[in-house]
């Protein structure tokens, strides 16, 4: 009897294994369908990318350039740039003297989130300086810190920043004590040696 129950345990643990490895696989990069190897950039904008901040929103034109690869069933990537320019505020008595980015690369990788592929990308610092006499905030350095996950579709090759991709990958940016929220949808392209194939996660 102990026998025959030992080989039913090992038996139901054997065939457990391939199941437990598909629910734990993690998404990673293709193009045309093939999974990535080596490395690959790729670049991307958005013309009205939002940055929600604690009573001011400010509207900007983004792009963006990262290095992508797949590691270990992963994949990740190093965002190199990004860019905010041509802003404009909600607020007429404020305007954007001055917005930074830094602290590049900023770290990047891919979950899945309820059968959602997402892209994370972690250690992200904007600086805004804004300027108006009659502006709340003028004069002041704003900085914005922390991560941001985005919902990729693979049918647009876009990825959405929204107020519910954040709370599905538990990022979080804040910035004057703050939660910050970055709205927008940004654009993806290879730019090397893949360029012009369709990039899609899963």
């Amino acid at each position: 009897m102990g026998k025959r129950f030992l080989s039913v345990l090992l038996l139901a643990l054997a065939l457990s294994v391939p199941l437990a490895t598909a629910a734990g696989a993690s998404p990673v990069w293709r193009f045309n369908g093939t999974e990535l190897t080596g490395f690959e950039t790729i670049a991307g904008s958005e013309p009205g990318g939002r940055l929600f901040l604690p009573g001011l929103t400010t509207e900007c034109e983004t792009k963006f350039q990262a290095l992508i690869s797949n590691n270990a069933g992963t994949g990740r990537g190093k965002v190199t740039e990004m860019t905010f320019k041509n802003c404009t505020t909600s607020s007429a008595a404020c305007a954007v003297e001055l917005i930074l980015t830094e602290k590049f690369p900023w770290e990047a990788n891919l979950i899945t989130v309820s059968a959602s592929n997402y892209v994370v990308i972690k250690g992200i610092k904007v600086i805004i300086v804004f300027s108006g006499a009659e502006c709340a905030l003028g004069g002041k350095k704003i900085i914005v810190t922390g991560s941001a996950g985005g919902l990729y579709a693979n049918s647009t090759e876009t990825i959405t920043f929204s107020s519910s991709t954040y709370p599905a990958t538990g990022t979080e940016l804040t910035a004057l004590g703050s939660p910050v929220e970055w709205k927008g949808v940004l654009s993806t392209e290879a730019t090397g040696s893949h360029h012009g194939e369709a990039l899609t996660v899963s």
